[in-house]
């Protein structure tokens, strides 16, 4: 059985201009789904309509390609990365939005590489306001100022709010006005009254004043109404997996946006008592069909996936059996497998949840979907 992915230009805004072309599915081969992903941004701003959106993409969009992710979403107010790189990335592909460094910068000298590429800062220690201020720009400079309400990651502490608050606003290489933010540390937790103390502190701290606010990321979004404010920042949500603890994607109305793929290119008989990979970790109970898939850990799947965790064939939840190598898995097939050469395997994505995946493997959905390796075919749809 062949299958094949329709792709598409990274160009959003032209799509029913665009020509399709079709291209087989033959090794690991991740496809994101542009629908899916606007179906989630509209489910975000239904959850917050009065809100900007600062659509997060670092760490490659979550591994969905970061130009693809922002050229897919030009209703997004801006775009959120962790470095310099990143967001100069971002610019060369041509990615006009305001882009934020969610992380600031790093040393001095970056600063005038942030005005001449139109970049927004993060403020969230002593160094970077002393570099502000002693910088000669021709342009000023946008400034979020992060404050630590309780994560103690970045961010000044709140008793340096004053001092830092009034300086970026009297500093004439600061544009006016200026953003104020903090992170929620729990928020996939309603269980857990830290968020509301949180939320209470920054409240308290910011009260009075007239500039935007900024708290909320994908659990803040689903569970926490007063940390909206005039900015989300959603991130997980945003790529369809469920940033919440007691809650999965499909309660949130939101929808995976990648969809891991790979082709069986090996079927083998094995008979009871017979063993299957490295390490002899898996033996067979009955006699039964191998399927051994292209996709390994040399391509993002996560080596301490377990026996039983499951993959996605013809319709059928089949497990996994013996240890995850580089480039291949093997799962069982059954004994009364009709499957052939070249179906195509859901590792995790539409139909199986990569939330799934990820407690299989004894780890989150965020590091899988980052894990994805630079030999992993991308492909749009």
């Amino acid at each position: 059985m062949t299958v094949t992915a329709i792709v598409k230009s990274d160009n959003a805004t032209s799509l029913s201009a665009e020509p399709e072309c079709e291209t087989k599915v033959t090794t690991a081969t991740a496809v994101i789904d542009r629908d899916a992903l606007n179906s989630n941004f509209a489910t975000i701003k239904k959850l917050a309509p009065h809100s900007k959106v600062l659509a997060v993409l670092k760490a490659n969009g979550y591994g969905h390609g970061m130009a693809t992710i922002a050229k897919a979403l030009p209703q997004a107010d801006a775009f959120g990365v962790a470095r310099i790189d990143e967001a100069l990335s971002l610019r060369a592909e041509g990615v006009t939005k305001p882009i934020v460094l969610l992380e600031g910068f790093f040393a001095p000298e970056e600063i005038n590489i942030l005005a001449v590429n139109n970049l927004q800062t993060i403020v969230h220690n002593q160094a970077q306001l002393d570099a502000i201020c002693q910088a000669k720009l021709d342009e000023p400079l946008k400034v979020w100022l992060k404050i630590d309400t309780g994560m103690h990651r970045l961010g000044i502490a709140p008793e340096q709010f004053q001092h830092f608050y009034q300086t970026l606003s009297a500093q004439p290489n600061v544009q006016k006005p200026i953003v104020l933010m903090s992170h929620m540390g729990c928020a996939d937790d309603t269980d857990n009254q830290f968020s509301g103390e949180q939320i209470a502190q920054f409240d308290q701290l910011t009260a009075g004043l007239a500039e935007e606010r900024s708290m909320a990321n994908s659990a803040g979004i689903c569970a926490w109404p007063n940390s909206h404010y005039q900015w989300l920042r959603p991130g997980l949500m945003l790529y369809g997996v469920s940033p919440m603890l007691k809650q999965n994607a499909t309660e949130l109305a939101i929808k995976p946006v990648m969809t891991l793929k790979a082709s069986v290119i090996a079927i083998r008989q094995v008979k009871a008592g017979e063993t299957v990979g490295y390490g002899a970790a898996w033996q067979a109970q009955q006699d039964t069909h191998i399927g051994v898939i292209a996709i390994g850990y040399g391509d993002g799947y996560p080596r301490h996936a377990g026996n039983g965790t499951p993959v996605l064939l013809n319709g059928r939840r089949v497990p996994l059996v013996g240890r995850v190598s580089m480039d291949m898995i093997t799962v069982d097939l059954g004994p009364n497998a009709n499957d052939q050469l070249g179906d195509v395997a859901t590792l995790w994505g539409q139909g199986l949840p990569v939330e799934e995946i990820a407690e299989h493997a004894g780890t989150i959905p965020y590091e899988l979907l980052c894990n994805i390796t630079r030999r992993v075919q991308m492909l749009t749809n």
